[in-house]
């Protein structure tokens, strides 16, 4: 990790000075759990690592394989709210050992990884004994399955994977209560954005109140002529919400990718020359003009959030009324999280 990567993580998880609202509000919200888990050797450690501490891809070639049960407190250094536990592959729900009512009770959501490149057949085996348990002991939970490592393959084979992957699952659980199971799944990879657009969907799904902060994203595009706006976790780059309207990748990779240029530029030149200061706070704002005509726009909202947007050049000569409604919706933003305090 560079010197530069290693003061933008300390900037950003630094608390005391940082400015903005939503400090009670993140004290007393009641942190949801997910589960990462999988056979050995599926990349559910270096998922972790690379979602929410910021190692690099190539660097997890070197992770250790997990040998027991390792829980991560993402509130501290983030906005969500939640803890993970990274569960190793050789766990059996089936020994008298463990106790999977005390794992799964309380547990929000299951993400189960399967190697895409390696055989599935044991991991989808595991898939089903764990479904079984988790349902058992918790009848609300979700199964998110990452199909994961999938960068190395051809379009054609990650669909044709995926769908062999649903199929098989239909087969297991052909009775009524697989019916009540909630499976979703997504294609994965450490090495592009697929792993923090998949995230970001599953995360959303633990937000009660996601469809107020979808209205006021609607609202605001609408008010601004805005085609697409993010509301991005500044640390993970995970986006929290969006507009009604479907998420393209490739504009979803650029303004994820705004967010690091906003950081890493503000660690050169925005701070003091005694190096104190913050790479992010209430002043952090950015404009990128794009060949294409378009425009990315990043406001600041509170320490931990940031709006990222994406409108066309001319509709910035109506600046003033952008910032103006942005200033609505960080409002909304704060009014919709004390509302659930």
């Amino acid at each position: 990790m560079s010197a530069l990567d290693e003061a933008e993580k300390q900037l950003l998880t630094r608390t005391s000075q940082l400015d903005g609202f939503g400090d009670d509000v993140v004290a007393n919200l009641v942190k949801p759990r997910i589960l990462l888990m999988g056979i050995q050797r599926s990349g559910k450690s270096s998922i972790l690592k690379v979602v929410f501490y910021k190692m690099s891809p190539h660097e997890t070639l070197f992770l250790e394989s997990t040998s027991s049960v390792e829980k991560s407190d993402i509130a501290n250094s983030s906005f969500i709210q939640f803890q993970i536990w990274d569960f190793p592959g050789q766990i059996d729900f089936f020994s008298n050992e463990v106790n999977t009512a005390a794992i799964f009770r309380g547990c929000n959501a299951i993400i189960f990884v399967i190697d895409a490149q390696d055989d599935h057949a044991q991991a989808l085996t595991k898939l089903h004994t764990t479904a079984v348990k988790a349902h058992e002991a918790n009848p609300d939970i979700r199964f998110e399955v990452f199909i994961h490592k999938s960068d190395g393959l051809a379009d054609e084979s990650k669909l044709q994977i995926q769908t062999n992957i649903k199929n098989q699952i239909a087969e297991d659980w052909n009775d009524s209560s697989a019916n009540q199971m909630r499976f979703s799944f997504y294609l994965t990879s450490i090495y592009d954005h697929s792993i923090f657009e998949a995230f970001s969907k599953v995360v959303q799904k633990l937000i009660p109140q996601m469809s107020h902060l979808e209205a006021l994203h609607d609202t605001l595009n609408s008010s601004c002529r805005i085609e697409k706006s993010f509301l991005f976790d500044v640390v993970s780059k995970i986006y929290i919400s969006t507009d009604g309207s479907p998420v393209d990748m490739a504009s979803y990779e650029l303004c994820s990718d705004m967010i690091d240029v906003v950081i890493d530029i503000s660690c050169i030149y925005g701070m003091n020359e005694d190096g104190m200061g913050l790479a992010y706070d209430g002043k952090s704002a950015a404009i990128i003009k794009l060949s294409n005509g378009m425009v990315l726009y990043l406001r600041h909202i509170n320490r931990f959030l940031a709006i990222v947007c994406i409108m066309r050049e001319e509709c910035l000569e109506r600046q003033g009324l952008i910032d103006y409604n942005i200033g609505c919706f960080k409002d909304g933003v704060a009014k919709v999280f004390h509302g659930n305090a």
